[in-house]
């Protein structure tokens, strides 16, 4: 194989013209006819033994050029595209300029990294703001670590009461026909918590465990199930049992219990430390993204729209994977939201262009910088990334080139090298509305279980109950 041939043909794109030579053809051409043959018929011959010529004067003398030439591809355009010294960003297209028993003429177009043009990336002026952390804060993400420490216990001597968690059997009637969707036993139900249509829970407090009763709604006219909305429904419940969430008491044993500090002081005192870091590395951040978003704007290239749909396919893909993380797949996500795959990719693509320009800007300061990275900081990024996603590091290097890591480095230096160039002017934080107290009803004693757990730390999907979903199935009946 050789490269005949590299050249410009428009704005970012190149032609690649690569020669096949005629012994690695041939031998390619035979490598496909050896591996085809078993599966062709010639009549005269048994099932695979039908010689190559016979086989190509039947179906012509080029029956196994297609196969071969994509043999071949794999090897033959990498390495024409390292002696072309380019830089592609996109898939090659391929045309077959000729072929033969002689050999091969193949051209390759390839998208390649703009020319870049980047000044003033020193002395960019941005605000820095980092939030007061208050008590209130500190409170929340404390009991926060009371929720996930709570217990339910059994009420018995009451009745029904707001926050409480009824269990309920329940059938709905509409005109004195029960409807599909509108039965279940043994639901547990928080009231006050608005997961069923509205006055439904309203009705069931003030009841004790045994009673049986109708609950008398209507359902909104905005219903999704068309032939419930609008329409007076009774349900007939029984309340079987109530329970109550039960917190531990906020004192010295709860801050022993749930962390390495003998008092509730220093507990808190450590909380508040940290949420106090956390905001300033959050206003770090910040930072860190209007300084980028002002090299944007000082960028100066023309982007090949390939590189925009590869970075947008990566987005996608890499929230592909976090789906499935999550036990969930794409397929499933576009049913629950009524998305497809274009939508998706239309909702990513913003992110990715400026995750293109970011990335063309970063580099072309770190080129112009001269920014270099030693071998010692591409193994301590090795050996991080092993610790982060628990792996051997050599399976790490087995999965990110050593060259390709180099590149990320690179970039990282030159967000640092703008960071630390910036004129970073300190602003005051905006005045915030005092937090509100969450109330509790119950406490309890802690004891030592999953209570260390960080403050911060949060389920990785959200799902809101909606305000007027119908008890148990009926949301389903449409």
């Amino acid at each position: 194989m050789s490269l005949k041939e590299s050249k410009k043909i428009e704005t970012n794109l190149y032609q690649l013209t690569i020669d096949i030579d005629a012994a690695t053809f041939a031998a390619a051409v035979d490598k496909v006819y050896r591996k085809s043959v078993k599966n062709i018929t010639v009549p005269g011959f048994r099932r695979g033994k039908a010689p190559r010529s016979i086989i190509e004067k039947m179906y012509g003398k080029g029956v196994f050029y297609e196969d071969a030439i994509n043999d071949l591809l794999p090897t033959v355009y990498p390495e024409a595209l390292k002696e072309s010294g380019i830089e592609a960003v996109s898939q090659p297209e391929f045309d077959i300029e000729s072929v033969d028993e002689n050999g091969v003429v193949l051209v390759a177009k390839v998208y390649v990294k703009p020319e870049v043009k980047l000044e003033g990336y020193k002395g960019i002026e941005v605000e820095k703001t980092v939030e007061e952390t208050t008590d209130a804060e500190v409170r929340i993400e404390i009991d926060r670590v009371r929720e996930r420490n709570s217990r339910m216990i059994d009420v018995t001597d009451r009745a029904a009461q707001t926050a409480d968690t009824a269990n309920i059997d329940y059938e709905g009637f509409v005109d004195g026909v029960p409807f599909d969707g509108g039965k279940a036993a043994g639901h547990d139900l928080i009231l006050g918590s608005g997961q069923f249509i509205p006055g439904f829970e309203d009705q069931i407090i003030g009841h004790n465990v045994g009673d049986e009763f109708d609950v008398n709604v209507e359902f909104p006219a905005e219903y999704h199930a068309a032939e419930l909305a609008g329409k007076p429904a009774v349900f007939k419940c029984k309340l079987n049992a109530l329970k109550l969430k039960e917190l531990p008491e906020l004192d010295d044993e709860f801050a022993r219990v749930v962390s390495d500090f003998d008092t509730l002081a220093e507990y808190e005192a450590d909380v508040k430390a940290k949420l106090v870091d956390r905001k300033a590395k959050q206003a770090d951040a910040i930072v860190d993204e209007k300084l980028v978003d002002a090299l944007i704007e000082k960028l100066e290239a023309e982007i090949p729209e390939a590189m925009y749909e590869a970075e947008t396919e990566n987005f996608v893909r890499d929230y592909d994977n976090r789906l499935r993380m999550q036990g969930l797949d794409l397929k499933t996500y576009f049913q629950y939201t009524g998305l497809n795959l274009d939508a998706l990719r239309a909702e990513m693509r913003p992110q990715a262009e400026k995750q293109v320009k970011s990335r063309l800007a970063l580099e072309k300061i770190a080129e112009l910088e001269n920014i270099e990275v030693s071998e010692e900081e591409t193994d301590a990024e090795y050996n991080r990334l092993a610790e982060a996603y628990n792996m051997e590091a050599d399976k790490i290097k087995a999965m990110i080139a050593v060259e390709d890591l180099a590149a990320d480095i690179k970039v990282k230096k030159a967000v640092e090298l703008v960071r630390a160039e910036a004129v970073i002017k300190e602003a005051a934080p905006a005045k915030k509305a005092p937090a509100k107290k969450k109330s509790t009803t119950t406490k309890k004693k802690t004891t030592k279980k999953a209570a260390e757990a960080p403050a911060e730390e949060a389920p990785a999907v959200v799902e809101e109950a909606p305000a007027t979903e119908a008890p148990a199935e009926a949301a389903d009946a449409e």
